[in-house]
């Protein structure tokens, strides 16, 4: 809910200094008043916090400039804009509280002109910043969509290549969220992991058809071919990107399919080396993958997949890892569940599992 007024919160010890502020600025601003360092910092904190301050120098027990500074080191305050009005107006005073962050400095005795005209041009400024970085916001969210638009096109392009139906990529997505949400890394990263994940198989859109689809095993030569998709992933997806969502992406697409005891592809990459994301997805990917069915086999079970992956836990697979991903598979099995072969509308499930237009 929008406020009529702006607040603006006087703090001088002295109440004749207050009612002259208050007098001067109440036609056109609600005012808060404060005589203590320590009412104006519980003040300011409230919420909604006042939208500037004026602020005296020489108080009792806490003065201007420390209350100055705690209000800046406090990220929930920090951004209020502080006027000190005082009658210590050497230059050294004022240097003193524009090192502290105030914003500017009106001696006493005030001039109600001067304290309108200086608190209406903080007050504007600071609302033309606040617009400004509304701008910025908006625009980050539009390259934010833009990016994941460009991620679930070609994830789902690869998987239509490789005879699939786009839902592998959202269930292997989901399997690689639910395992980083047990890694100490932060909800950042999860939402980096699980938003680019789709993009691990881009590379394929690089293979012949003639090779992905093959329904027999694929010869020496033809492997040799298949295991260059990683690569041709990472180069469909490019380098040097200031987009944390595509260079994740890129790492993914790249590292999937190294294994933790390094007789892995494309680089042979063991353990720790092996980046966290590449582990994370290599076992959603497989998961996925054996217990779904491809032209060259039948789905196999979750039990036979399970057993796998925890029979190659140090092997193909990060052991803690396995671990984690077998303390979820409840969670596990209830995405395969809900994204079944048989469920409509990929395009849908993809704009929903990847937050885009959200």
């Amino acid at each position: 809910m929008t406020r009529d007024k702006l607040t603006v919160l006087v703090v001088d010890d002295a109440p004749e200094n207050i009612e002259i502020l208050r007098t001067i600025l109440q036609p056109q601003y609600k005012v808060k008043a404060a005589r203590t360092g320590e009412k104006a910092l519980q003040i300011a904190r409230n919420n909604p916090s006042p939208d500037m301050i004026l602020l005296d120098v020489v108080m009792p027990s806490m003065d201007g400039y420390e209350v100055c500074r705690r209000l800046k080191e406090d990220p929930a305050t920090a951004e209020i804009p502080i006027i000190f009005i005082t009658a210590k107006n050497s230059a050294d005073n004022e240097t003193q509280g524009f090192e502290l962050g105030a914003v500017d400095y009106i001696s006493k005795p005030v001039l109600p002109a001067i304290v309108k005209a200086r608190v209406g041009t903080q007050l504007a400024l600071r609302n033309q910043t606040h617009h400004l970085e509304e701008l910025v916001l908006q625009r980050t969210k539009e390259l934010q969509n833009t990016h994941l638009e460009l991620i679930r096109c070609l994830g789902q392009a690869a998987e239509y290549k490789d005879n699939e139906t786009g839902l592998h990529v959202i269930r292997m997505s989901h399997y690689a969220r639910i395992i980083a949400q047990q890694v100490d890394t932060g909800d950042d990263w999860v939402q980096l992991v699980f938003q680019a994940a789709p993009m691990h198989d881009v590379g394929k859109i690089g293979i012949p058809d003639s090779i992905l689809n093959k329904p027999g095993k694929l010869t020496k030569e033809e492997w040799q071919i298949m295991r260059k998709h990683p690569e041709y992933g990472a180069e469909i997806i490019g380098d040097n990107h200031p987009s944390l969502l595509l260079s994740t992406a890129r790492e993914i697409a790249l590292t999937h399919h190294e294994k933790w005891d390094g007789t892995g592809y494309p680089y042979g990459l063991a353990g720790e080396d092996i980046p966290l994301s590449g582990r994370v997805v290599a076992i959603a990917d497989v998961f996925d993958a054996l217990t779904s069915e491809r032209p060259y086999k039948s789905a196999w079970s979750v039990e036979d997949a399970v057993a796998l992956i925890h029979e190659d836990a140090g092997k193909h697979f990060d052991p803690d890892l396995v671990t984690v991903f077998l303390s979820e598979l409840p969670a596990v099995l209830e995405i395969k569940k809900k994204y079944a072969e048989t469920t409509a509308n990929v395009s849908e499930h993809l704009h929903s599992a990847l937050g885009i237009g959200a």
